[in-house]
């Protein structure tokens, strides 16, 4: 790698680099999961401990003590609302830690700007390779769940991974924009916090679309979370294939932020040395 070279900045350059360093992203990944934990007595179980006390507090509070109901009319015992909660959830947290982290990528790995020519694209990727595992703990725990509130689960959960691939992508081309402007502009880092938890309440998560004024709806479905929260529950609790033509311009719009992302990322990565 010359780093004195221009940086790539076409798609076709990043699926090489991230094919080329796929090891690399895993062990990195491997550590980052670990370290989280790192000294606890129970180490990685934290990360399945961690949603079930959550699931269990989020039926107590909903399902039994506010009795809260999804929609009207709609037949469900206790654990109903606690697990199409859970699983909003568990999309955004899949999309907001990353994020959150994002603006001091760099800022933490200050090493890999100065000291050695190091892949920093693959930075972002590290921090979602985190947050996709927790989620799928998270999604494990949900299994149970269901299977404890129908006896089954649908065989349609299998497209989940399908509907959480486009949401993966759009966060990193937005994760790569922010670990650039997190090294020029420290300022980014403060609202994004705020950002996201607006966000956890203007997506449909306490509440389905439905339960909104039709005038209302279609500024929801601007929310990049509401589109894949319905569908992820459409997969997992409902039994309903996903909605192709809707994931296929999901997927689409993903790309296209990703690369700009990624673009922007490249282009000013030659600057980060200075500043840093």
């Amino acid at each position: 790698m010359n780093p004195h070279a221009p940086a790539p900045v076409s798609l076709a350059s990043l699926v090489r680099s991230l094919w080329a360093h796929r090891g690399l992203i895993l062990q990195m990944t491997q550590r980052e999961v670990i370290g989280r934990y790192k000294g606890s007595v129970m180490g990685l179980m934290w990360s399945f401990a961690n949603p079930i006390l959550l699931l269990a507090m989020y039926t107590l509070v909903f399902s039994v003590v506010f009795k809260a109901r999804w929609g009207t009319g709609e037949p469900g015992g206790k654990m109903e609302f606690a697990v199409l909660l859970f699983v909003g959830m568990i999309v955004h947290s899949l999309f907001s830690e990353t994020l959150i982290r994002a603006p001091s990528l760099i800022l933490a790995n200050v090493s890999y700007v100065k000291k050695i020519v190091f892949p920093l694209e693959i930075l972002p990727v590290v921090a979602m390779g985190a947050s996709v595992f927790h989620a799928m703990v998270s999604v494990l725990v949900l299994a149970g769940a269901l299977v404890l509130l129908n006896g089954f689960i649908s065989w349609t959960a299998v497209f989940l991974p399908l509907v959480l691939l486009p949401l993966i992508v759009l966060a990193l081309g937005i994760a790569w924009a922010l670990a650039s402007l997190g090294v020029f502009l420290r300022d980014v880092a403060q609202p994004i916090g705020l950002a996201m938890t607006i966000l956890l309440f203007a997506s449909p998560v306490f509440y389905p679309v439905s339960a909104l004024p039709e005038s209302v709806r279609p500024w929801l479905m601007l929310n990049p979370l509401t589109f894949i929260i319905e569908q992820a529950r459409a997969v997992l609790i409902y039994g309903q294939l996903p909605h192709a033509v809707g994931l296929l311009i999901y997927s689409l719009v993903s790309l296209a932020v990703a690369w700009i992302g990624y673009a922007w990322f490249q282009k000013t990565r030659k600057g980060f040395a200075n500043v840093l």
